[in-house]
């Protein structure tokens, strides 16, 4: 996955920007004289992988261009509590403006990262790869497929334009799994990868037979996706096997040991919890 930046990543901050400071920062206009100048930390309050921090130094960076930055702590690395990860310095109203912006997508980076970690640790020697999903909050689906890279996961599809997944409804109005996936196969890009979402044994085997890429075992049991599995690889071409459904970090290891190849995990981006993160600042003499 590769990070957003240059103009893409300046005008998507910038909007976030605008939709906080509207008009003026008045709080900080009327408290801090202009040219004050300050230096401070950010630091890392609860444990956490590090995620962000270049799009955070950016954000600052957008109303300060001269602002100081160290940045000490890399991407993926887990960090304790009390650790600062970063180190900044320039004019104090522009980086008490920009404050709100850039720990908001810190705070949710490393939350994502540590949390898709928490699962990748869980399955650790099985094979087994942690997916992200497309349940992301609008606007935010670059910085948390990052966040998830950064926490050792795998990104699945970027959007609906780069990979056929046939779902539920999907089916319903194509006339049947089997149907949905032969009408993909003809008008699809012959290099499209397509997967099918399957919710009977039935249906497993009508997805099969019609070549799917990767089947999705959506909301079954450990043991349906065991069984499942297995008669999914006696196919020439076996496909891909994709579990999903509301799988916790307490079960998910069950269903890497059940033969799935991969688990998608919507919590990590759409419920997920911030890592508590601070600035702290001091005034600066230069």
């Amino acid at each position: 996955m590769k990070e957003l930046e240059g103009a893409d990543l300046d005008e998507r901050l910038r909007a976030f920007l605008s939709e906080d400071v509207g008009r003026a920062d008045v709080t900080t206009e009327a408290t801090v004289p202009s040219g004050t100048r300050t230096r401070g930390e950010l630091v890392a309050k609860s444990e956490c992988v590090v995620s962000g921090l270049p799009v955070a130094r950016r954000v600052f960076a957008l109303l300060d261009p001269d602002l100081a930055w160290e940045q000490a702590a890399e991407a993926g690395v887990r960090v304790a509590p009390a650790t600062p990860i970063a180190f900044l310095s320039g004019g104090a109203r522009a980086i008490l403006t920009a404050e709100r912006v850039a720990l908001n997508l810190l705070q949710r980076r490393c939350g994502i990262a540590t949390a898709t970690r928490r699962f990748v640790d869980a399955v650790e020697g099985t094979g087994c790869r942690i997916l992200d999903t497309r349940k992301t909050a609008p606007g935010l689906r670059a910085f948390d497929r990052m966040a998830v890279a950064d926490g050792g996961g795998s990104n699945h599809r970027a959007g609906l334009f780069d990979m056929v997944l046939i779902k539920d409804n999907h089916r319903r109005l194509a006339g049947g799994v089997g149907a949905a996936i032969r009408e993909a196969r003809r008008r699809a890009a012959a290099t499209m990868r397509i997967e099918a979402e399957v919710e009977s044994e039935e249906e497993l085997r009508e997805a099969v037979a019609a070549g799917a890429d990767v089947v999705l075992i959506d909301n079954q049991s450990p043991q349906t996706v065991a069984a499942w599995s297995a008669i999914a690889r006696q196919a020439p071409r076996p496909p891909v096997i994709e579990a999903s459904g509301g799988i916790t970090l307490a079960r998910v290891r069950a269903y890497a040991e059940a033969g799935a190849d991969c688990v998608s995990v919507g919590a990590l981006t759409h419920s997920v919890e911030a890592a508590d993160i601070s600035l702290d600042l001091e005034v600066s003499a230069a």
